[in-house]
């Protein structure tokens, strides 16, 4: 047992069940396409594959779909500790272009938790390891706040 009374398979039973519940809400993301794939307490991994209607008009994935990606990864990952959280701020460098077809990873790893706030980075990965943006998070828990029923 932790110093909190929680073992690590409660900790991440609590992660898993907070996931579901927000992912059941969670509109935005499924009409991109994001998949939630793993979780555990301050750490998430959220995939999705570049289609068309991600396209901006050079072609390429839309600024907009990546960081929408990698701000779920976080999202997933400040709440997976089963305290509600939102983002007050990201920073996100594009650094490649993703293209129709890429299949994008994006890893979201807690950096610091300090009482209520909670640093976050993120890094997009294209399937063969490339990665195509970075995003550092900031976050802010939020006792009592709930999502919204599932439609």
């Amino acid at each position: 047992m932790t110093s909190t009374g929680s073992t690590g398979a409660d900790r991440q039973r609590i992660a898993e069940e907070t996931v579901a519940a927000m992912r059941a809400a969670d509109r935005a993301a499924r009409a991109a396409g994001v998949e939630v794939t793993e979780v555990a307490p301050g750490r998430a991994v959220a995939t999705m594959t570049v289609g068309e209607d991600h396209a901006n008009g050079h072609g390429v994935c839309h600024g907009g779909y990546l960081f929408l990606l990698a701000d779920t990864a976080m999202a997933y990952a400040c709440n997976a500790h089963g305290i509600s959280a939102l983002a007050t701020g990201a920073d996100i460098a594009f650094l490649r272009p993703a293209r129709t077809g890429d299949v994008l990873t994006a890893e979201a790893t807690e950096r610091a938790l300090a009482g209520r706030s909670g640093l976050y980075d993120v890094t997009v990965r294209t399937g063969d390891g490339t990665v195509v943006a970075e995003l550092r998070g900031r976050s802010r828990q939020i006792p009592g706040l709930a999502p919204p029923p599932a439609p």
